[in-house]
């Protein structure tokens, strides 16, 4: 910035300081600054969304917007996030700037999973595809308000979700993800879309799973199409 401005850095470090104090200027990462225009000004940042692609760009990390932010994208806004929720290949801290909140979930292969781009006023931002976020909410449903949560989301999301698109995409998650959205797909009356799943499951499931993996099993019913231990009555916001 000095450079470009023809400034010392101190000049440059005290024109900051003052545009920030105006709100004019936010940091949502260590040496990385965004112009806050007025509309924004009362939440102090710009939306995640029209800062997120130009950091990660930055920091040289792949990513995509991700679980709850990219099924309000694809039109499952029963429950709005109150963070933005980008996945990126190793566990990074949250970021915070003004009232704008910003969480990383890791996942390994997170370079390998479809995506689209979206408009945003400043440019492009990445977000997985429905079939693609189906997977991420039943895989972290600790990150969408649980599975209860999850299946409230998948039923909005399911109109979305193509079947051959889900069963060809299933290898790039554990086997007991497909177990349970499939079952979860079935329970909110989106069993059309998990037809092709349903022969990936029988395929590949070589074990029976839990439904809710830290729960207990003694006295679940088995549910033969998903392989599956309900040990959990699922109450999806309908």
């Amino acid at each position: 910035m000095a450079e470009g401005l023809g400034v010392s850095l101190t000049a440059a470090r005290s024109a900051l300081r003052r545009l920030k104090e105006k709100r004019l200027v936010a940091s949502p990462y260590r040496g990385f600054h965004v112009v806050v225009p007025p509309e924004h000004q009362r939440v102090g940042c710009l939306p995640a969304d029209q800062f997120v692609p130009q950091l990660m760009e930055r920091l040289d990390i792949p990513y995509y917007a991700g679980l709850l932010t990219a099924a309000r994208h694809h039109g499952a806004a029963h429950q709005q996030p109150q963070v933005f929720q980008v996945v990126v290949p190793k566990n990074r801290p949250s970021l915070e700037c003004g009232l704008v909140h910003v969480s990383f979930v890791a996942r390994h292969n997170a370079v390998a999973m479809p995506t689209a781009t979206v408009n945003t006023p400043r440019g492009l931002v990445r977000i997985s595809t429905p079939e693609a976020t189906a997977y991420d909410l039943v895989g972290y449903p600790e990150r969408c308000g649980g599975l209860d949560n999850v299946a409230t989301v998948l039923a909005e999301l399911g109109e979305k979700l193509d079947p051959v698109g889900l069963a060809e995409i299933a290898d790039l998650s554990p086997v007991p993800w497909s177990q349970r959205l499939g079952y979860i797909l079935d329970l909110v009356e989106h069993s059309t879309r998990g037809e092709q799943l349903a022969s990936f499951v029988e395929a590949r499931a070589t074990e029976t799973v839990p439904l809710i993996p830290s729960a207990e099993t003694s006295s679940a019913r088995r549910d033969d199409r998903w392989k599956l231990w309900i040990n959990a009555d699922l109450e999806p916001d309908l």
